[in-house]
């Protein structure tokens, strides 16, 4: 009898404990760092299909000791590896510079050791059930994808009660609870759950305890002298903290000159931080100061139009409201989709009080697609500068499609403000621009450069995008405020750049990557050098070193201006870059060891050649059959998360809606897989032609999609599960049909690690995918995997009759 409970409890454990590394890593380290835990995880799975396939007869005849054992096995080696992972002494700082990485890397494989272990255990005890539930394939799989939503599912609620830090202990009684349903010795195999399970939260209660990484922006805000813990927010998207030290003030770029000209300094504020990032001021009891407005890079479309109805695209914690009120605002819409910075608005957080009611402000949390799509018309759209970095799914926003709606829903004559921080490269500004020429393209306007104006300060750029071309009069007036200011215009049609150059306040030389060098030019202006050529579409100079296609809603990533293609000697220049770029290189380090993995598995059956030999059609047809559904199914799962983070403005809740439907959905269509064993190869193909058809609509539906996004969450969410539902319930089936197979039941735990390796290559493939080409690319990939499965089933030389059990 097949231990159905069991089955579904580790299964659930595993995710929850993927989920939760994750979070440990975004918190401790950086987000991107946690593409680890899944190559760990998937490497661990493929490692026990490996294992089990070698030495199947020796553990099935002990199957039912091993599955007693486990549990208890599984509960030491996730809090051991959790415990060795939090006294790892990983640096990310010393990663990216060569002279120091060499121990950091020596880290990193210690992360490995210390959490490969307990995901190889999980993987045994899944595989171990597939091998001993032989013939009841389609119900062992359905309770391992259904506990592996649970598992999705319980973690995200978790994470509105406990800290990140907190979640791995939260999750061993899972583990231990699993033992005693176990079968033959399961009062044993529990009361050795319950000691291991006790001994573990023991020794993560007492040991040293994890703790936000010295390197985030929040460390030295924290540790100064009266510093202050306001409040502390729980949330899937992140853990917030409130804070209260003499370090915090409104983070405005305001001119150099700003004393002289009698403006006042930026306030004292509370600091928002999420994750360790700073995402927002937030204001102290009293009047929310607004003084310093005046002096304020992006206070210039206030000057060119009177009195505007203004669209706020992100209310920084009310300090914008107030400051664009200040600048003469007749009205404002404040947008502030960020949860928890839309809570404090309306109720105040910690000691910041609620923005007070005013006749002429009205603060919603649409997202800024769905606020441009009610008809209303505005004379300044105003993008806030921190608004990119405050959510995943604001880059949209940014998008050539974003900022073409945004364009529609001005008034005529009316301002575009998009901000874009130049810190780190000034191409990310040539990027920006890039977007702003195919945004008017998709307004008609074939010929932008009458239609944007470029300014800056040393470390922010501003561009301002109209839907009529900027007059001799407004660009003489913008020309003197930046003047008068001491900001630097970087481009208006019919600019001198070179008199230009003469008159600089904030030099910004060019960063390029030229022969294996970093070199600035001097004094300069690089974004005046190069803007024209952008916006008339021709190829510039930074367009060697960098990518600068415009950011659209097929491949929203804006932080992406790296080209891969020159590894080599971005990884000889990796301590100049930002981090917000290393992302893609850790994909591409997980991407080579996946690969590697996937290699060797695929070899493993040159280890037991005699029965490869006793099924050679079946195993050649398996080594396409299963790889491919593992590429497919994680490609289509990458495309709804992307999708449904859109639609959700939500990235925690778009991959919590979509990894549970459609875990639920394929764990149903496995169930169901057992009526199909008469025609196995038919339903594959199936299967194949309902991804091809629920691609065509996926694609098709897309760019409607973020526009219906004023729709009430829990409505969103349902459209979600009902959009994932039908693909789900069809791809549920391949995986246990081809198990099912009579040529394969010496090969099951092989097979079970092909999907576990392929695995680990899918996620980081999508993801460069995504970043480089686009999620058409990766939908076509999830058409093609589907295809490949189809054609490469691997049934037997008859079709199996058909088996009611």
């Amino acid at each position: 009898m097949i231990k159905y409970l069991p089955l579904f409890l580790v299964s659930a454990a595993a995710v929850g404990m993927e989920t939760a590394l994750t979070r440990y890593f975004a918190v401790a380290s950086w987000s991107d760092y946690g593409y680890w835990v899944i190559s760990i995880v998937m490497a661990g799975f493929a490692f026990s299909g490996v294992f089990l396939a070698l030495a199947r007869e020796f553990l099935v005849r002990r199957a039912a000791g091993l599955f007693a054992v486990l549990p208890a096995v599984l509960v030491a080696s996730g809090a051991l590896g959790y415990f060795a992972t939090i006294i790892n002494p990983f640096n990310p700082l010393q990663l990216q510079n060569p002279a120091t990485c060499w121990p950091q890397l020596a880290n990193i494989g210690l992360y490995y050791a210390a959490l490969l272990p307990f995901f190889f255990g999980t993987g045994l005890f899944i595989s171990l059930c597939f091998l001993t539930g032989a013939r009841w394939i389609g119900r062992v799989y359905a309770a391992d994808l259904a506990g592996a939503g649970m598992g999705s599912v319980l973690v995200l609620g978790l994470m509105f009660l406990v800290p990140p830090f907190a979640l791995v202990p939260a999750l061993l009684p899972v583990l231990a609870l699993a033992a005693w349903f176990v079968g033959k010795y399961r009062v044993r195999a529990g009361l050795a759950a319950l000691v291991a399970c006790a001994a573990a939260e023991l020794l993560l209660a007492l040991g040293p305890q994890a703790a936000m990484s010295q390197y985030k922006p929040v460390y030295p805000p924290l540790h100064t002298p009266g510093a202050k813990v306001l409040a502390r927010v729980e949330r899937p998207q992140g853990e917030y903290l409130l804070l209260d030290d003499f370090t915090e003030r409104v983070n405005d770029d305001v001119s150099n000159d700003a004393a002289m000209l009698g403006y006042a300094d930026p306030p004292r504020s509370y600091g928002l931080y999420r994750d360790g990032i700073r995402i927002a001021s937030l204001p102290r009891p009293g009047a929310v100061a607004s003084g310093y407005a005046p002096g304020a890079l992006d206070a210039l479309p206030y000057a060119l139009v009177a009195r505007p109805d203004v669209l706020l695209v992100g209310a920084s914690g009310g300090f914008r409201i107030a400051e664009v009120l200040a600048l003469g605002a007749a009205r404002v819409t404040a947008l502030e989709p960020e949860p928890v910075l839309y809570q404090a608005l309306r109720r105040g957080l910690g000691g910041s009080p609620a923005y007070p009611a005013d006749a002429r402000v009205r603060i919603t949390d649409l997202p800024p697609r769905a606020a441009v799509a009610g008809g209303r018309r505005f004379d300044v759209i105003d993008i806030s500068a921190d608004f990119m970095d405050a959510a995943p799914a604001n880059v949209y926003a940014f998008s050539a499609e974003g900022l073409a709606a945004e364009l529609g829903a001005l008034r005529p004559g009316g301002i575009v403000s998009v901000p874009v921080s130049i810190e780190d490269f000034p191409a990310y500004a040539l990027r920006m621009l890039a977007s702003v020429r195919a945004a008017l393209a998709l307004r008609g306007i074939d010929d932008p450069q009458a239609y944007v104006l470029v300014y800056r300060s040393a470390w922010n750029a501003r561009i301002l995008v109209s839907n009529a071309p900027f007059s001799p009069g407004e660009t003489g007036a913008a020309l003197k405020w930046c003047d008068d200011r001491s900001f630097d215009v970087s481009y208006y049609q019919g600019m001198d750049v070179a008199a230009a150059r003469d008159n600089l306040y904030n030099d910004l030389p060019a960063v390029s990557f030229d022969d294996d060098t970093v070199t600035s030019y001097g004094a300069d202006d690089s974004i005046a050098d190069e803007a024209g050529d952008v916006l008339a579409g021709r190829a510039s100079v930074s367009s060697r070193a960098f990518d600068l296609r415009p950011v659209r809603d097929d491949r929203p990533a804006f932080y992406t201006i790296l080209r891969l293609g020159r590894l080599p000697l971005l990884l000889a220049r990796l301590q100049i870059l930002p981090q917000t770029e290393i992302g893609a290189l850790v994909n591409l380090a997980v991407l080579a060891q996946a690969v590697v993995l996937a290699l060797l598995v695929l070899l493993v059956p040159l280890a037991a050649p005699r029965r490869a030999g006793e099924a050679r059609v079946a195993l050649l047809r398996s080594i396409f059959y299963f790889p491919a559904l593992a590429l497919g199914f994680l490609f289509l799962e990458i495309f709804g998360i992307e999708r449904a983070s859109a639609f959700l403005d939500d990235r925690a809740a778009g991959f919590a809606v979509v990894l549970s439907a459609m875990l639920a959905c394929s764990g149903l269509g496995s169930l169901l897989s057992g009526r199909f064993s008469a025609r196995p190869g038919r339903a594959v193909a199936g299967t194949a032609l309902v991804v091809l058809t629920w691609a065509a609509a996926a694609m098709w539906l897309s760019p409607g999609a973020l526009a219906g996004s004023d729709l009430a969450f829990g409505l969103k969410a349902a459209l979600v599960v009902a959009a994932m539902a039908p693909v789900s319930l069809a791809m549920g089936m391949p995986f246990p049909l081809g198990l099912e197979q009579e040529g394969q039941r010496f090969f099951l735990a092989w097979a079970w690690g092909l999907n576990g390796a392929f695995s680990v290559v899918a996620t980081p493939l999508a993801n460069l995918m995504l970043r480089n080409i686009g999620l058409h690319a990766v939908l076509g990939g999830a058409i093609v995997m589907y295809g490949i499965a189809a054609v490469s089933f691997p049934a037997c030389e008859r079709e199996k009759a058909f088996d009611p059990v």
